[in-house]
C-alpha cells in the first residue's frame, strides 16, 4: 500500500511541477516574446518529463510486484509448516489411540467417540 501512495506522490509531484512551471512561466514579469520562448522550451521538455514520470511509475510497480511475490512465498511457507505440523500432530494423535485401544481389554476399549477434538 505504501507503494502505491508513493507512486501518487511522485505523479502528484511531477504534475504540480509542471504546473507550477507553467504559472511562473505565465505571471513572470518577460515581454511576450520571451515568455512564448520558455514556453516553447517547457513544452519540448515534456516529452523528458513524460519519460521520466514513465520510468519512475515502472520502478515503483517493479518493486511493488518484487514486495508482493515475496510475501506471497513467506505466506507459502509458513502455511506449509502449518500443515505439516498438523499433520505431524494428528498422526501421533492417532498412534496414541491406537496404542490405548490395543492395551486396554476389549470391554474397556474407549472409542474414538470418547475423546473430544
Amino acid at each position: 500500500m505504501s507503494n502505491n501512495r508513493t507512486g501518487s506522490f511522485i505523479g502528484g509531484l511531477f504534475l504540480g511541477t509542471a504546473i507550477g512551471t507553467l504559472t511562473g512561466l505565465l505571471l513572470a514579469p518577460r515581454t511576450g516574446r520571451e515568455t512564448r520562448q520558455m514556453l516553447k522550451k517547457s513544452a519540448d521538455a515534456l516529452p523528458e518529463l513524460a519519460e521520466d514520470l514513465s520510468t519512475s511509475v515502472q520502478i515503483q510497480a517493479d518493486r511493488l510486484s518484487e514486495s508482493a511475490l515475496r510475501n506471497w512465498d513467506r505466506t507459502l511457507n509458513r502455511l506449509q509448516e502449518a500443515m505439516a505440523a498438523g499433520l505431524e500432530a494428528s498422526q501421533r494423535e492417532h498412534q496414541v489411540l491406537k496404542q490405548v485401544n490395543a492395551e486396554a481389554p476389549t470391554e474397556s476399549r474407549p472409542s474414538v467417540s470418547d475423546y473430544k477434538l
